[in-house]
């Protein structure tokens, strides 16, 4: 528009109309226009700008030329691996002196007792005890040397990471051991691992070690170093067994009299013996170097630089097993940047509480932790409103992530997250979950709450070889390969997975893959193949942007009568999103043309549910009334319809059993994974009874 054209405009009849309608309106009318005004201008100004990805989120993984479909994270220059981050932290005893010099000698480890305040012990403290510790080992006859291989039995404190620290300062290997095991496993461990010295946290532990050595289970346990105060008795019992019983504290006087220098290990050195729960026999020992370790803790600094940059201002929460990889990778990043490490007092039930009196800011969880969240929170939503409310924020909050933004200080957080952030604390800044698929529904809605990466991996690829790109809050993928690995799919042909089509077996390769398992070389040669590439029993599918989305599993699978192969999980994941039910174990046999299933319902939700269909009576008269098996078995078809499940895949039958699969009933492993050979002996009258009386 030109000039004389604009002063033609303004002088039109219309805008004259408009400029003494204007004049006419109230005072407080325009000043209602030029608060409104001012609003919108503050709103544009002070808008949170989106988070910029590290990459193109279209393009989160890329090819690698000649690799038989291997693809990459394009964070990397080459398509050779990230082995490590810094130049000066190639092991995790460089890794914790960096950390000493970067926090500037501040809070390292803490812990409390009930209803105090967190006690911090600082970083070259730590470094103090964990070289009089290794210097006491070195006393006591133990090797500066990779094949030295040391037990830890103890829920996580901060003498573990004295214990594991000390190890690492003199080139030893750290073996731990849990309880949830059971103590057959924990027996097989510690002869297969050949341990004559294992740390334990409480006296009751130091007894099943001495059990086992009385009843010549573990004749070679020559030592038990006991972290907690104990009685004459079982220093008595010790030496009727052969064992020398001694404290923490004494250990660390006779290293202090006999300090030796630290004998630091290489990159390619273990540090340490993870032994993997397994769904099915022993469990098997994954050597896991120091070099696999520092890859993978530096693929994850890699892909969130610039957005999370931990430091020593951050705290993280320590309750999830140290006897796992994925706890051990997230300390050991902590330790490397100077951050704390508080520690839980050991009881899951005052997890809250310790949340709240520490104030982390960073909070590594699992999937069985998020759906408690999940449940408590939309159940505290006991209101139509309140419900509707809870729901219309998630959407605002899920807008702002679609559009790569995330924060903790919009409208929606004052008014409906702040609670459940101040019930964390209300400082956390990362959260990040692995170990098991969360929902999509779950995860939207706590990334919404909350913010956080979701990982994907096994303790043969030291805890992760995927994880979500800094930008893509999507669900319903586990994120791009991290910077050190490759990644690639195999046919899987028997369950029509080929790689030609973007499915199969997810195969890892790079610095992070393990070993081996320790004197199993039958075993590794079914994990490990010959060029190097870790088969995970997992398949996957590459999504057009680049991410991978676990699918299916290859391990459990079986044939029926009729020659269809099944993969169970992939139907009990589709079975237990049905509102009563709460646990599904899918079971069929080679001799039979059907599947069959054990249910467990929700015990908060089936009442509710049940009473929606007509049906009155208790938890347990429900679980016998034949009609409301009936009916749950009608919602799990019609979901499993929904899903797209064939005919075939779809049980005919199910037995509802009133008690949770769990780690005390050796139903699930640690890491919460059914057993399946136990769940069929356990309910194999339920099962021969379903099938004699099903006719299809």
């Amino acid at each position: 528009m030109q000039a004389h054209e604009l002063f033609r405009y303004f002088r039109m009849p219309e805008l004259a109309d408009f400029r003494q309608y204007v004049r006419t309106l109230p005072t407080n009318t325009l000043m209602g226009f030029g608060a409104f005004a001012a609003l919108t201008t503050f709103w544009y100004a002070t808008r949170p700008k989106a988070l910029k990805p590290p990459c193109d989120l279209s393009m989160q993984s890329v090819e690698v030329p000649g690799s038989d479909g291997a693809r990459r994270s394009p964070l990397l220059d080459s398509d050779e691996p990230l082995e490590y981050f810094y130049e000066d932290v190639r092991t995790l005893y460089e890794g914790f002196q960096r950390g000493i010099q970067i926090s500037n000698n501040g809070p390292c480890l803490g812990s409390r007792k009930p209803d105090q305040p967190y006690e911090w012990i600082s970083y070259k403290q730590v470094a103090e005890i964990a070289e009089c510790v290794g210097s006491a080992l070195l006393q006591k006859g133990f090797k500066p040397s990779s094949d030295q291989f040391i037990g830890i039995f103890a829920q996580n404190r901060p003498e573990w990471v004295m214990i594991e620290q000390g190890c690492f300062a003199y080139s030893m290997v750290v073996v731990p051991l849990y309880d949830t095991l059971g103590m057959e496993a924990i027996t097989y461990i510690v002869n297969k691992a050949e341990l004559s010295l294992v740390f334990v946290d409480k006296p009751e532990k130091a007894n099943l070690l001495l059990d086992s050595v009385e009843n010549k289970l573990t004749p070679g346990i020559k030592t038990i170093v006991l972290m907690d105060s104990y009685g004459i008795d079982l220093l008595e019992r010790g030496k009727r067994c052969g064992v020398e019983i001694i404290s923490m504290k004494a250990l660390e006087d006779l290293g202090r009299a006999n300090r030796q220098r630290p004998k630091p290990p290489a990159p390619e050195d273990l540090a340490v013996i993870c032994f993997t729960s397994g769904t099915t026999g022993n469990p098997k020992g994954a050597l896991i170097t120091h070099g696999n370790i520092v890859s993978d803790c530096s693929a994850f600094v890699k892909v969130t630089e610039n957005t999370v940059n931990p430091s020593p201002d951050d705290t993280l929460i320590s309750f999830l097993p140290l006897a796992h990889m994925f706890e051990r990778v997230v300390e050991c990043v902590m330790l490397c940047h100077g951050a704390k490490i508080g520690f839980f007092q050991g009881d899951i039930r005052l997890l809250m509480d310790d949340l709240k009196t520490l104030q982390p800011t960073i909070f590594p969880v699992v999937p069985r932790l998020l759906n408690r969240m999940f449940d408590r929170i939309f159940g505290q939503a006991n209101t139509t409103l309140k419900r509707w409310l809870l729901d219309f924020a998630s959407k605002r909050k899920e807008a702002e992530l679609r559009s790569g933004i995330i924060r903790n200080n919009s409208l929606w957080d004052r008014l409906i997250f702040h609670k459940i952030q101040s019930s964390l604390g209300g400082k956390v800044r990362l959260m990040i979950t692995g170990a098991a698929p969360v929902s999509a529904t779950v995860l939207t809605f706590l990334r919404a709450a909350l913010g956080f990466y979701e990982g994907y991996g096994q303790t043969e690829c030291t805890a992760g070889c995927c994880l979500t790109v800094p930008g893509d809050w999507t669900a319903g993928h586990v994120g791009a390969p991290m910077p050190c690995n490759l990644i690639k799919l195999v046919d899987v042909e028997e369950m029509n997975y080929l790689a030609s089509k973007g499915e199969g077996e997810v195969c890892v390769k790079g610095p992070n893959v393990f070993k081996g398992y320790l004197k199993d070389p039958a075993k590794t040669a079914e994990a490990l193949d010959k060029d190097g590439w870790l088969h995970t029993g997992d398949i996957g599918k590459w999504l057009p942007n680049g991410t991978l989305k676990i699918i299916d599993r290859k391990k459990h699978i079986f044939k029926l009568a009729q020659g269809e192969y099944i993969a169970p999980e992939k139907i009990e994941n589709i079975y237990v999103r049905s509102e009563p039910v709460a646990q599904v174990f899918v079971h069929g046999e080679s001799l039979q043309a059907f599947l069959i299933a054990i249910v467990v319902p929700d015990v908060e939700t089936l009442r509710p549910w049940a009473r929606k269909k007509g049906f009155e009576g208790s938890f347990e008269e429900l679980c016998r009334n034949k009609d409301v098996k009936k009916a749950i078995l009608e919602d799990m078809v019609r979901l499993g319809k929904d899903s797209g499940l064939k005919p075939f895949e779809q049980v005919k039958g199910i037995s509802l059993h009133p008690e949770l699969f769990s780690i005390d009933n050796g139903l699930l492993t640690p890491t919460m994974k059914a057993k399946r050979p136990e769940l069929r002996n356990y309910f194999r009258s339920q099962i021969d009874e379903l099938y004699s009386t099903i006719k299809v």
